[in-house]
């Protein structure tokens, strides 16, 4: 099997994203046990965002993002970001949010998945229509470590998929890098 030109800038860690439903408890690349979601090794996105056509900006602040202390739980840590997405090419509404993880080599992973609802939510858009130009931003979309040996890095690759009034599907992706230092810095006694 060839191997594709990003495979070594890709980290063998996970990124296990937590959201509201998650918030209490720490992801770990256990926790993201899933079908494989990659079944073409020599194509660098998973099959579910392969061959859709990009209508979406999505970006994340700040990128990468290093771990802190967290105030609420003492001796725990806490990613502080924030995910916004914008629809470029028309008013879009949204059919699934969602992240791939990338933590051995099988490749990118399924690692969560949120509704039009959810997304509507979270991201404070209405009934989950984006306006053409608008952008809507998950701001406290916060990953959580419960000791400083639950600290690693890794990628994840967030998607959105939405159709325009003709029923088009498009997609938007960004690619969030955390780093297990905290604030840049190793962690002592890990």
């Amino acid at each position: 099997m060839k191997r594709p030109l990003f495979l070594p800038l890709l980290p063998a860690l996970a990124l296990a994203l937590s959201h509201p439903a998650a918030a209490q408890r720490p992801a770990t690349p256990a926790a993201a046990a899933a079908p494989t979601a990659w079944t073409d090794h020599t194509r660098a996105l998973p099959d579910k965002l392969r061959r859709v056509p990009v209508g979406l900006s999505l970006w994340h602040t700040p990128n990468p993002n290093y771990p802190e202390p967290d105030s609420a739980r003492p001796g725990g840590y806490v990613w502080k970001h924030q995910t916004t997405v914008r629809a470029d090419v028309a008013d879009l509404e949204i059919v699934e949010c969602g992240s791939f993880i990338w933590y051995s080599a099988a490749g990118w992973q399924p690692n969560m998945r949120e509704t039009p609802a959810e997304f509507a939510e979270l991201f404070g858009c209405p009934d989950g229509r984006l306006r053409q130009g608008q952008p809507y931003t998950f701001a406290r979309n916060y990953r959580y470590a419960d000791s400083a040996r639950r600290l690693y890095g890794g990628d994840a690759l967030w998607y959105i998929l939405a159709k325009d009034k003709q029923g088009r599907l498009y997609k938007g992706m960004g690619l969030i890098e955390t780093e297990a230092d905290v604030n840049g810095a190793a962690v002592v006694g890990r």
